[in-house]
């Protein structure tokens, strides 16, 4: 039986808006070029209109002030339950039809019930846990380096997003929940590639169908997988899932199958872009690219720089739950406000006249809001960071004569999951 997987073809860089018409005011994502460079869009919204609705339905705003406000403020909320946006719950009704029920990740749920899955979760993802992996990152990096390099050297260039980028990370985390050998890890990487588009504004429409029909799939492989750990515990994340308790709570059927599949979604799809984005920032400023890779102090920092610089997550929405303002303007209940953290992440307020530059020695990079902020700040913001600083430099210290093979990069087409989609590279040869 042919998967969705096998299906799944991923968007071209202007594909996903091809039918859609070119908006009037604020954010545009229909104007040629936008997915090359967004920031100037960004730019341009922080100056002359930094809090404005648009004709998605939704609200953008654009300033650190203003989406740190937003992304910590009480009576606000993550389910789309309430949202009161009619194209923005076609996409429910889509799972709906298919029989689903709404999730109970802790991306898509609020305190209290929020509150509750974090707790069992987070027991299962310490900084303990995280710091146990650094040494077996670097092995899978060092073998992805050296299949990229034969690749190099037999056809000139070679594809980091293909041969390194995309695969380390889902090794990775696959590895770490202890996934079954009957689970495919290809299918599952296009499963979730297609079910991360329900995160666009954009796509989570015009591809609904598409996206129900591929949760639908992943939902039972993972339950699956999880029937089958039961029976099999053992010294890793999803057994750890399967024990964790609290009080006497542990996590539903349905909680582990959420949230086991939401840390798939977001323990690969986002640090691809970190290493791919990063890269590319890097290659294209070669002097920058010098600093880091002499001095091996700057690696953590440096980090923070590029997810400042490129955000993989360019927006993270909340739904009001009573009204209240921003900058003057009143956000109604039930209206979805994106908070822009790739604008904010270069605004001049909070990063001073150099934020749109790309400077890996910035001392206060790490105040990005990258990860969100509040109590829905991304769980897994240790296992990218760690993934990152490992495999990044290592890069730039192996290949020191690595370029870039093409002055045109295509990316992924995403206005929230913002990635290079494939990133040409010579590598030259090894240090």
């Amino acid at each position: 039986m042919e998967s969705t997987a096998d299906r799944v073809v991923p968007p071209g860089p202007r594909e996903p808006f091809a039918e859609g018409e070119p908006m009037a005011t604020g954010l545009n994502p229909f104007v040629p070029g936008f997915f090359d460079d967004p920031y100037a869009q960004y730019r341009e919204l922080r100056e002359t209109d930094p809090v404005h609705h648009s004709p998605l339905g939704l609200w953008f705003l654009s300033r650190w002030e203003d989406c740190h406000k937003v992304l910590r403020l009480p009576g606000t909320s993550v389910d789309e339950r309430n949202s009161t946006m009619a194209r923005r719950q076609e996409l429910e009704a889509a799972f709906e039809a298919r029989g689903a029920r709404r999730s109970t990740s802790i991306l898509s749920t609020d305190p209290p019930d929020h509150t509750r899955i974090r707790k069992l979760v987070s027991k299962a993802f310490t900084p303990r846990t995280i710091a146990r992996l650094e040494a077996r990152v670097a092995e899978v990096a060092d073998e992805r380096l050296a299949a990229a390099a034969a690749i190099s050297a037999d056809a000139g260039s070679v594809d980091l997003i293909e041969t390194l980028a995309f695969p380390l990370p889902f090794q990775v985390i696959h590895e770490m929940l202890g996934m079954p050998d009957s689970v495919e890890a290809d299918v599952l990487r296009g499963l979730s590639q297609t079910v991360t588009q329900s995160l666009d504004p954009v796509l989570a429409v015009t591809r609904a169908e598409e996206i129900a029909e591929a949760g639908e799939e992943l939902f039972g492989l993972v339950a699956e997988a999880i029937r089958w750990k039961r029976d099999h515990l053992a010294d890793d994340l999803l057994s750890a899932l399967v024990l964790a308790e609290e009080e006497g709570s542990t996590l539903s059927d349905a909680e582990l199958r959420d949230n086991v599949t939401l840390l798939y979604l977001a323990g690969h799809e986002t640090t691809v872009n970190l290493i791919g984005n990063g890269l590319l920032a890097l290659l294209r400023h070669p002097d920058q690219s010098r600093v880091l890779r002499d001095d091996p102090g700057l690696d953590q920092g440096a980090i923070e720089e590029l997810l400042r610089y490129d955000s993989p997550v360019q927006f993270s929405r909340r739904i009001a739950l009573e009204p209240f303002e921003v900058d003057g303007q009143r956000v109604e209940v039930g209206e979805i406000v994106m908070t822009g953290l790739g604008a904010a992440n270069r605004d001049p307020a909070k990063f001073g006249p150099t934020a749109e530059e790309l400077d890996v020695t910035r001392a206060d990079a790490h105040h990005h809001i990258s990860f969100g902020s509040g109590v829905h700040h991304c769980l897994g913001a240790a296992l990218a960071r760690l993934e990152g600083r490992t495999t990044v430099p290592r890069v730039l210290r192996r290949f020191p004569a690595a370029e870039l093979a093409t002055d045109t990069v295509e990316w992924n087409g995403r206005i929230v999951l913002r990635g290079v989609a494939a990133l040409p590279v010579t590598l030259g040869a090894p240090a």
